[in-house]
């Protein structure tokens, strides 16, 4: 199954599943940050406010939110520490 990355504000069932299915997919670092990058690029709101989103409403396991969450946080932080390197 493909899936579309424009959800946009029209997030039904079946885009809804066919997300969960994606981040099930995933498995590594890479897959994951990618994934990212380009669903970000292609939506108003960014993963990781849907991932909490399912989280919320029990929609995905703790296990497979946590990783993803831990992954695209460490990336963030890693990016952040880069930067202040830079900058000093």
């Amino acid at each position: 199954m493909t899936l579309s990355l424009n959800i946009g504000n029209l997030f039904n069932d079946s885009s809804s599943h066919a997300l969960v299915d994606e981040l099930r997919k995933r498995t590594s670092e890479e897959d994951i940050l990618d994934f990212e990058r380009k669903f970000n690029s292609k939506n108003e709101q960014n993963l990781h406010i849907y991932i909490c989103r399912f989280l919320k409403n029990r929609s995905i396991s703790r296990g497979l939110a946590s990783k993803w969450l831990i992954t695209i946080i460490k990336n963030k932080e890693s990016k952040i520490d880069a930067l202040l390197k830079l900058k000093n």
